[in-house]
């Protein structure tokens, strides 16, 4: 097969994206923006349905096709819900986005002191989470012969030094397990590993005039943080043809913050 640039097109295909309806500038817009240009039918996500309805419109006005759905990632019936109004408004689900998480409202206590609810809290959004959207559209994309789930993940889990990071090297554990046991269904499954992002909630955690910012330029091989844009490149690989043979794997989008063999 020759390789072409249409296999990253997605004409056809139905995504759903979770978180992409929070703050303003955020990765999950920036994804559901990104599918949709590249002719997906998107499910905008988010526990915010009002922030979900304003991305769904845009990319409506734009030309695409979107729709907007409630959803708590955290409550099976929740998701449960999401799959079935994916399937109604489009026919099913052959791409899931597993942004949504708890960053900026996370406790960043020690270990040794932070709450037992805050721990499983954060677990139940961040790790939870992307287990039940996933246990509500593998059954679709089975029907639909294939699928791709994207689970985001964070240069901060590389390596884990507090409860966020924990959560997301965990996701990576789940990434690796379904892409293990959902191969043979012709259902792919990676995850993505952002650096320092300008995004609303990105700022809000790490301001401009944080030290955080002057360590990562001296760590990072090119500049230290990027817009959310610059993240949708490494989704559309893996979520269009184009990336079909790849799976189980973590892709750092960083500025080369984190570099692993």
């Amino acid at each position: 097969m020759t390789f072409t640039l249409d296999q990253f097109r997605l004409d056809g295909k139905v995504a759903v994206v979770t978180g992409a309806g929070g703050r303003g500038n955020s990765i999950g817009r920036a994804y559901a923006l990104g599918l949709a240009g590249a002719g997906a039918s998107v499910v905008v996500a988010d526990l915010n349905l009002e922030g979900a309805k304003a991305v769904a419109e845009e990319i409506v006005a734009a030309g695409g096709k979107a729709v907007a759905v409630e959803v708590n990632v955290a409550d099976e019936a929740s998701t449960l819900a999401m799959g079935r109004a994916a399937a109604e408004a489009f026919g099913g689900v052959d791409i899931l986005v597993n942004n949504a998480a708890l960053m900026v409202d996370i406790s960043y206590d020690n270990c040794e002191t932070v709450s037992l609810e805050a721990w499983n809290r954060a677990f139940s959004v961040n790790l939870n989470g992307a287990l039940l959207c996933a246990r509500a559209v593998i059954p679709s994309m089975r029907a639909r012969g294939g699928g791709r789930i994207v689970n985001q993940t964070s240069g901060g889990a590389f390596p884990a030094i507090g409860l966020y990071g924990i959560s997301k090297l965990a996701l990576v554990g789940l990434t690796t397990t379904l892409a293990k046991q959902l191969g043979k269904d012709g259902i792919t499954c990676n995850a993505i590993a952002p650096g320092n992002v300008t995004s609303d909630a990105g700022k809000l955690l790490v301001p401009d005039d944080s030290p955080f910012i002057k360590f990562l330029e001296m760590t990072c091989a090119t500049k230290p943080r990027g817009e959310p844009d610059e993240l949708v490149g490494a989704l559309m690989l893996l979520c269009s043809p184009a990336g079909q043979w790849i799976t189980g794997q973590t892709v750092h989008v960083d500025g080369g913050w984190v570099m692993r063999p």
